[in-house]
């Protein structure tokens, strides 16, 4: 996996938009891009630069998938029947991170793969500690036993910043939930617009 030289908040500055919704994100004080040149006047995007836009968009909202593996996502959304935009959504919510994310048991999507990587994840009683791993309908993700306490976890859970959408089910007290179904983009809840139709005329020209 590759490791990012950027910090999260750069992202946000570079791609102009508030990624997570978090209060403390810099572009909500400066809405310039990162670096000496950040304030330079921006030039009207080509078809390309709203595409690569999209992607980057997407990318970086789940941590900042790799090029490589981002590319496989879409390959897999395009070998599956139905709309490959939805298709490409529902394997990006599908990834274990994600689904922790989304079920408020960690503040980012950058803690919630640090989390999953610790070890401190189950699904269905086993240990899992691979962030890419893709959750199926009704598997059971529980934090372990002894990470229960952890003060991250306490905190993400009752954050106000969030709500847990509708295709997962959430016990906080026993850090526990289930993945009850796939999403359409509609049903998940992104603080900004993701047009993943742009990311898949991307990769298809």
């Amino acid at each position: 996996m590759t490791k990012r030289a950027e910090s999260k908040y750069k992202i946000n500055r570079r791609l102009g938009v508030n990624l997570w919704g978090r209060a403390k994100s810099p572009i909500s004080k400066r809405e310039y891009g990162p670096g000496q040149h950040g304030q330079r006047r921006k030039q009207k995007p080509t078809d390309f630069g709203i595409q690569l836009m999209a992607k980057q968009k997407l990318k970086g909202y789940y941590g900042n998938i790799g090029e490589k593996q981002f590319r496989k996502y879409y390959e897999e959304a395009v070998r599956r029947k139905g709309d490959t935009s939805e298709n490409l959504i529902e394997l990006l919510e599908r990834r274990l991170d994600a689904v922790i994310y989304r079920m408020k048991l960690a503040m980012t999507p950058f803690a919630a793969r640090q989390f999953v990587n610790h070890g401190h994840i189950t699904v269905n009683g086993k240990r899992v500690n691979i962030p890419s791993y893709l959750v199926r309908d009704n598997d059971v993700i529980e934090v372990k036993e002894k990470s229960k306490q952890l003060v991250a976890v306490l905190d993400a859970a009752q954050s106000g910043e969030r709500d847990v959408p509708e295709y997962l089910e959430v016990d906080h007290r026993q850090m526990k939930g289930r993945y009850l179904r796939a999403p359409k983009l509609a049903d998940v809840p992104y603080p900004v617009q993701m047009e993943p139709n742009l990311v898949v005329e991307f990769y298809s020209r």
